[in-house]
């Protein structure tokens, strides 16, 4: 079920019309959003309808094992297992796909027909899920009892396919309140989201992708060189767009549930230094990264702050190792991390903490630009590793930038203006956006409804035409 289309959102219809009269009995609504989180995954394969239950029901009775023992070695041996089920779900799915296609040519022969990958790689279930168990064993929150509702937070339906990540205990706290109401404005703001969320996908992202990007990324050697980096910075925008318009999207759906999800982007361009940017993009996997992977790396508490730096490059080059067993995914996350660690190492270095202390004066706007373009420029040449096939792809397209060859014959009217308005609409100013929001709901439901049918005709017709599937949702 592709998202944004309009198969998705009939689903998403029926499901919020069927939850209204429902939402005010507990286990009538808990049953119904249970029942669309698995209507959902089978859409991509009646296998999740065994590997999602199952991999459900033993975290459900880990947490209820790690609430009641009070054994060390016995609470950690729970909670081991729970990370090797996750991981073990992760890894199966994502890593066997890559032998499977080797495989399968040789064995269609003797099993014509023949198929083993399965279309959506479980990573975001799997990180959302060991919140549970972790925050248990830690002990930040507590077991809960109902199964059914642990069963229906742990496969929420709008964030398995990228995010954000949630800790499974607010979802099972938000799911379980008495009385759960889905407010009117909270509705309004739904639809404003998921309507932004689509055209981000739509108007912006598709576009720049099919357009420019992938031509750019496929052959470089077609284009000059001033072409070529248009390119990296419009993959930087697609990227963008499509992740954080489907964000919008699945926000907007849970809180048709009357579910809050964290917000997962804030204007991450505008960024002053890479720890800004990783503050601003992708934040509840920043967070998932920071809380349950670098606070468990070994040397935290050492006096050696060479611990410090060395796991944050651990860290992200874990990252990016998940998005992809390959040398550019670990070239991304080796980067990143090698810049975290210099920004970590600058920003505490005493004589940097005395300049501060001496002076409150804000930083001015000429070195806060040039901070912002150097944090963007980094991020654009680690996109290059991030984008391309393989190494070599990406060492040719760094190379054909050297030429520095000037020319834009390839460059229609109509990217200059997609580019302009991606450009524009990540800069404006931040109340722009709660004021379009207010504008928004204050709308009579008329006119609202009129809106989201001319956004639907607009859905039909790209529909046609073929929507990109969201980048993240391979990952």
């Amino acid at each position: 079920m592709t998202i944004p289309s309009v198969p998705y959102f009939l689903f998403l219809g029926l499901v919020f019309l069927a939850f209204w009269p429902l939402s005010r009995f507990r286990s009538l609504s808990l049953g119904l959003v249970l029942f669309a989180n698995y209507f959902f995954y089978a859409r991509y394969d009646l296998a999740y309808l065994f590997l999602v239950p199952t991999a459900s029901s033993l975290d459900f009775l880990i947490g209820l094992g790690l609430q009641r023992s009070k054994l060390p070695w016995l609470r950690k041996a729970l909670v081991l297992g729970s990370v090797a089920i996750n991981l073990g779900l992760l890894i199966s799915i994502r890593y066997t796909g890559d032998a499977a296609r080797l495989l399968q040519p040789l064995a269609a022969d003797v099993f014509p027909g023949w198929q083993v990958m399965l279309p959506l790689s479980l990573s975001f279930y799997a990180f959302q899920s060991l919140t549970y168990t972790l925050d248990i064993y830690r002990r930040d929150a507590k077991a809960t009892t109902s199964y059914l509702a642990h069963l229906t937070a742990v496969s929420f339906f709008p964030t398995i396919l990228a995010g954000p990540i949630t800790r499974v205990s607010s979802l099972i706290s938000q799911l379980t309140r008495s009385g759960v109401e889905v407010a009117e404005r909270n509705t309004g703001k739904a639809f404003f989201l998921i309507g932004l969320g689509t055209t981000k996908k739509l108007l912006i992202a598709d576009y720049l992708g099919e357009n420019l990007v992938n031509r750019i990324f496929d052959f470089p050697a077609l284009y000059s060189a001033t072409e070529v980096l248009l390119g990296v910075v419009a993959y930087a925008f697609q990227l963008y767009y499509d992740f954080s318009g489907y964000s919008d999207i699945a926000i907007g759906s849970a809180l048709l549930l009357g579910i809050q999800l964290p917000v997962n982007f804030k204007s991450p361009y505008r960024a002053t230094d890479i720890a800004d940017f990783w503050r601003r993009w992708h934040i509840s996997l920043s967070n998932w990264l920071r809380d349950y992977l670098y606070f468990s790396l070994p040397g935290l508490r050492s006096k050696w702050k060479l611990f410090t730096y060395l796991n944050l490059v651990i860290t992200m080059t874990l990252g990016g190792i998940w998005h992809g067993p390959n040398w550019n995914f670990a070239i991304w996350g080796i980067l990143h991390g090698t810049a975290l660690a210099v920004t970590r190492w600058w920003q505490t270095r005493p004589s940097r903490a005395d300049a501060s202390s001496r002076s409150s004066a804000t930083t001015g706007v000429a070195a806060k630009l040039a901070c912002q373009l150097g944090t963007f420029a980094f991020v654009c040449f680690a996109w290059v590793f991030f984008r391309a096939e393989n190494l070599d792809a990406a060492l040719a397209l760094l190379q054909h930038l050297g030429t520095l060859t000037v020319g834009f014959a390839n460059i229609n009217g109509g990217l200059w203006l997609t580019l302009v308005i991606a450009v524009v609409a990540h800069y404006v100013p931040d109340h722009w956006y709660g004021e379009a929001l207010q504008r928004w709901q204050s709308l009579p439901a008329v006119a609202q409804a009129a809106a989201l049918a001319v956004l639907a005709f607009l859905i039909q017709y790209t529909a046609a035409t073929g929507s990109a599937p969201f980048i993240y949702q391979r990952f």
